[in-house]
């Protein structure tokens, strides 16, 4: 595994021919190294924003249920019609997950308490990155067990979670643990695949000999 800390380097040119379909080559084939922390952010439109978040945040946490509750009433009327067109069930399921997701994009500005405080603390964005990335490969290393959902092989690192020090530091911490990075737009998110995943040969054939 490479150490944290580490230079993170990437393909800055064109890809070759036997790279373009690899789930793990970059968007853009940019460095991640130039992924830096965003800028500091003026206290008083952030003391806006908590402000505002304070107002419009329980809305928004009442809309998204309601949202999927008339969505999924409409769904169950819908049935018969998927039935019919599967074209059409494909549609409505994807309908179903914009419209959620538009809800949850609405709160994107939105501050929270501790955003607010550490502000351009890199240490404290630094811990945050460390216990997410670290939650994340948990879960992810964990043992398979019967009858229960296999751990998760990818995730998106959001950057809310990362902003004060960039997605360049997502990108070290991820490595050293063992991730590989896919196809990112670092304005948003780092997302990442579990690198064991793609080598199954390698699991340990505990594992193997308790799946079977």
């Amino acid at each position: 595994m490479r150490e944290a800390g580490a230079a993170v380097r990437f393909p800055s040119g064109p890809p070759s021919p036997s790279s373009c379909g690899s789930i793990f080559a970059m968007d853009t084939y940019e460095d991640p190294a130039a992924w830096g922390p965003e800028p500091v952010r003026p206290r008083w439109s952030l003391a806006l924003r908590f402000v505002a978040t304070l107002l419009v945040a329980p809305l928004l946490c009442v809309l998204w249920p309601a949202a999927a509750v008339v969505l999924f009433v409409v769904g169950l009327f819908a049935d018969g019609i998927a039935a019919v067109s599967e074209g059409f069930g494909r549609g409505y399921v994807k309908f179903t997950g914009d419209v959620l997701d538009g809800i949850v994009r609405l709160g994107s500005w939105c501050v929270t308490w501790p955003e607010l405080r550490h502000e351009g603390d890199a240490a404290y964005y630094r811990a945050r990155v460390d216990k997410v990335v670290g939650n994340w490969t948990e879960r992810a290393s964990a043992p398979r067990e019967r009858k229960k959902a296999r751990p998760p092989v990818e995730c998106e690192i959001p950057r809310r979670v990362y902003r004060g020090v960039g997605g360049r530091y997502v990108a070290e911490v991820a490595l050293a643990q063992g991730w590989e990075l896919r196809p990112t737009d670092v304005r948003k998110e780092v997302r990442l695949w579990w690198s064991a995943a793609s080598h199954p040969q390698d699991a340990p054939l505990t594992d193997t000999a308790r799946d079977s």
